[in-house]
C-alpha cells in the first residue's frame, strides 16, 4: 500500500523539513507532494535531496487565504499531478507544514490497509441542527457570491461602513472581513437542492484512490460547479464534502482523525499546541494534529518523535 502525503506550506522551512523527514523515515515508501506559498517565504528542497519521491508543485495562482486559490485549487492541482504522472498511490492525505503525526505512521497505514471505509472526512449538512456552525455561517459562505475589495485601507473602511444604519437595513448585503475584505450578495442560483445538499466540514481528509478519482472526474465534468465555488468564501470547508457525500457511492467515516483546537481561534487560525497537549493528542483517537510551531515549543515535536520512532 502506498500513501501520498500532500503538504501545503507557507512558512518556517526548518519545520517543513522536519515534517518531511519524519514522514519519510516513518514511511519510506510514501510519496510527498509539496505546494508552497512563495509569496510568504522561500523554500529550497536541497536539504531534502537525499530523500526520494518528494515533489515540489508549481503554483498557478497567487494564493489568497479564504479564496479558492488558497487550498482548493492546489489540492486539485495535486490530484491532477498524481494521475498525470501515473502515481500508484492508494490513499491521499492532505496536511499543512504545521501538522505532525500523533502516532507511528505504520499504525496509521495499518489502519488504512485494514479498513473497509473509503475516506476519513468530517462533514455536516450546513442547515442541520446541532452542527459546529450556526445556521447563518453556511449560508453566508456558500449561498452568496463575493467580490474582494482592493486597497490596504479597505478593511477599516468596510468595518465601519457595514455599521451604518442604511447598510444594516440592506440585509441582503453580506460582508466577510475575516478573509477579506469581501462584499457579497446571495446568489440567484446555486448548485444545491434537496437532492444535492451543501455540506460543510473541516479542510483535512484522508481519501482512498477511488474517492480522489471521483473528485477529479466530477471536477472535469462540472466546470460550472467549480466556477460557483470560486465565488464563495472558505470553499475548502465545503467543496470536497459536497462532492463526495452527495455521490452516495462511498463508505465515508465522519471523522477526519485530526486533532485541532479552534477554541479562541484568531482569524480562523487554531490554537498552537504545546507539550501540555501531548496526552490528549496521543490518546489513540487521532492520526495527526495541528498546529505546531517549532519556534514556540519544540519539546512537543521531540516527544512526538520519540513516540513515532519508539
Amino acid at each position: 500500500m502506498k500513501i501520498c502525503y500532500f503538504i501545503q506550506t507557507h512558512q518556517n522551512p526548518s519545520q517543513i523539513y522536519r515534517l518531511v523527514r519524519t514522514i519519510k523515515r516513518s514511511s519510506p515508501d510514501s510519496q510527498i507532494l509539496i505546494n508552497h506559498n512563495f509569496n510568504r517565504c522561500d523554500l529550497d528542497l536541497t536539504p531534502l535531496q537525499d530523500l526520494s519521491d518528494i515533489h515540489l508543485l508549481q503554483n498557478q495562482e497567487y494564493l489568497i487565504r479564504g479564496d479558492f486559490s488558497c487550498q482548493v485549487q492546489p489540492y486539485l492541482n495535486a490530484v491532477n499531478w498524481l494521475f498525470e504522472n501515473n502515481s500508484d498511490f492508494d490513499w491521499l492525505i492532505n496536511l499543512t507544514g504545521q501538522d505532525y503525526p500523533t502516532q507511528p505512521l505504520s499504525e496509521t497505514e495499518k489502519f488504512l490497509a485494514n479498513t473497509d471505509c473509503d475516506g476519513l472526512i468530517s462533514y455536516w449538512d450546513i442547515f442541520a441542527d446541532e452542527i459546529p456552525w450556526d445556521r447563518d455561517k453556511g449560508f453566508k459562505r456558500y449561498y452568496c457570491i463575493y467580490w474582494r475589495i482592493p486597497g490596504k485601507s479597505s478593511y477599516l473602511f468596510l468595518k465601519d461602513f457595514q455599521q451604518l444604519p442604511l447598510i444594516k437595513k440592506m440585509t441582503w448585503l453580506k460582508f466577510y472581513l475575516t478573509y477579506g475584505p469581501l462584499v457579497g450578495i446571495p446568489s440567484r442560483a446555486t448548485p444545491f437542492n434537496n437532492e444535492f445538499i451543501c455540506y460543510g466540514g473541516r479542510a483535512w481528509y484522508t481519501l482512498s484512490r477511488k474517492c480522489v478519482e471521483y473528485i477529479k472526474n466530477f471536477v472535469d465534468s462540472r466546470p460550472e460547479f467549480v466556477a460557483y465555488y470560486q465565488g464563495t468564501v472558505v470553499p475548502e470547508e465545503s467543496f470536497v464534502q459536497t462532492i463526495l457525500v452527495n455521490s452516495k457511492s462511498f463508505n465515508l467515516v465522519n471523522d477526519d482523525k485530526r486533532y485541532i483546537d479552534y477554541r479562541g481561534a484568531v482569524a480562523g487560525s487554531p490554537r498552537t499546541l504545546t507539550i501540555q497537549d501531548y496526552a490528549t493528542i496521543t490518546n489513540g483517537n487521532f492520526h495527526f494534529a495541528r498546529k505546531f510551531d517549532l519556534k514556540q515549543d519544540a519539546k512537543i515535536l521531540d516527544k512526538l518523535d520519540a513516540l513515532i520512532f519508539n
